[in-house]
């Protein structure tokens, strides 16, 4: 009996530790404590100091700046609360309340969304435009068309369409490498994106694209250069040696400087392994799940800059991208975890909360859009799902088949540039690693 709750209680803890590394990671070796010490009273103090100089000093006459007054408020408020009481999640630096006031502000981009999803369109439109009031000149037909003349091929057309979204594009490649850390899982998406425009283009025309932009510039040049950029950055994070020291031990200016712009880089790196030989069906699934959530939050982006006449310009559209940014590098981390670690029975809270974020703007674009989505062509989105599933299940066997191959060869290299720990011993075991 007591042999039987100890091994109950052992594996209670294991699973807890498990799921409390991805939730809300302690910090290892805190060499400044005052930096880690809990400042609540303080924070207290200085925030209703804030409020009371602002609610007082300023002036009331003008209503709008009231209201912007007043949400700037809340919001600051809020983020504060976040920094005392939500998880940091999986990542550590360079500080926890980093990673919390992200969850922070992924909750009230949440709570935004559900907001918008009970309005009608024309309330919704008439709240972008009061943040903006030049929005009212601009119409979505006044946007870049990408796929006309596609027979004119010069040097000068294509370096026409080199611009500030192609950089865009490239970096937003560079950055889903780091994260993914799969070539296989990399270049599947890569390419379902451009089966995605293709099946979209009667309704999104600026997915209307020549050949030679979709092909060449597009897969091959952003695609495929961002991703090669981002797998060779996370092999070289992987064979750095990863030893910290106290910046209180480091006696010279200069290496004070370079310990503190370190802080800004990973703890650690593991190498990543969505894939072994052994993997079960259900993960073989939540990959297929992973690549189609994905295709989904891309699209999101294109549809709401399309319904709500957005030019792709727009702050308001950079500043969702870099939001959604910062908020995928820690919900990829926990759903990582969740598939592979067998000990791990939670998804993390900020994937949870990515999710909603996910699934509510698919349902604005689908509400507010309905004109749009009434001339949806059924056969291009039936087709378009049926290659979905067949291209990410074909991706995931081919992998594993790859893998099984080359344990065969004595190889113990996965898709990625990242070798395996422990070399081919490895194959056989639960791939539980952890990455930061």
């Amino acid at each position: 009996m007591e042999k039987n709750s100890k091994e109950k209680s052992n594996t209670s803890r294991s699973r807890f530790d498990s799921f409390n590394t991805i939730n809300e990671k302690p910090v290892d070796d805190i060499s400044l404590e005052a930096f880690y010490t809990p400042h609540s009273i303080s924070a207290l103090a200085i925030s209703i100091a804030i409020v009371i100089y602002f609610a007082f000093v300023r002036d009331t006459d003008n209503v709008e700046n009231n209201i912007w007054a007043g949400m700037l408020c809340c919001i600051f408020f809020f983020l504060i609360i976040s920094v005392l009481a939500f998880p940091n999640g999986p990542f550590t630096r360079p500080h926890p309340a980093v990673w919390r006031v992200v969850f922070g502000m992924s909750v009230i981009y949440l709570m935004g969304c559900l907001f918008f999803l009970f309005q009608n369109y024309q309330t919704v439109k008439n709240i972008l435009l009061w943040f903006d009031p030049s929005l009212k000149d601009f119409h979505i037909d006044m946007d870049k068309e990408y796929g006309v003349n596609c027979s004119d091929i010069t040097l000068e057309r294509i370096w026409g369409h080199i611009d500030v979204f192609a950089l865009g594009h490239y970096l937003g490649w560079l950055f889903k490498a780091i994260l993914i850390r799969h070539m296989g899982i990399l270049w599947a998406i890569s390419f379902m994106w451009e089966i995605t425009e293709i099946a979209f283009a009667h309704l999104l025309p600026n997915f209307i694209e020549c050949w030679w932009d979709a092909l060449i510039l597009d897969v091959l040049v952003c695609n495929g250069f961002g991703i090669w950029c981002g797998l060779k950055i996370c092999e070289k994070l992987e064979m750095r040696e990863y030893k910290w020291v106290s910046i209180r031990d480091i006696h010279t200016t200069s290496g004070k400087i370079k310990r503190a712009m370190l802080q800004f880089t990973p703890e650690s790196w593991t190498s990543v392994r969505w894939l072994d030989p052994k993997c079960s069906y259900m993960r073989v699934f939540a990959l297929c799940q992973l690549v189609l959530f994905w295709q989904t939050s891309e699209l999101n982006t294109f549809f709401l800059k399309h319904v709500f006449e957005l030019p792709a310009s727009h702050p308001l559209v950079s500043a969702r991208l870099i939001l959604i940014g910062v908020i995928v590098a820690p919900s990829v981390r926990q759903y990582y975890s969740y598939v592979t670690d067998t000990t791990c029975k939670r998804v993390g809270t900020q994937c949870w909360v990515y999710g909603c974020i996910m699934v509510s703007e698919a349902l604005i674009c689908i509400k507010h859009g309905r004109e749009l989505f009434e001339r949806t062509q059924a056969i291009n989105i039936i087709v378009w799902l049926m290659v979905q599933l067949v291209i990410s299940v074909a991706c995931v066997i081919g992998c594993v088949m790859w893998h099984r191959a080359g344990l065969a060869r004595g190889n113990s290299r996965d898709l990625s540039p990242v070798k395996s720990v422990a070399g081919a011993k490895v194959l056989f075991e639960n791939s539980d690693e952890k990455e930061d």
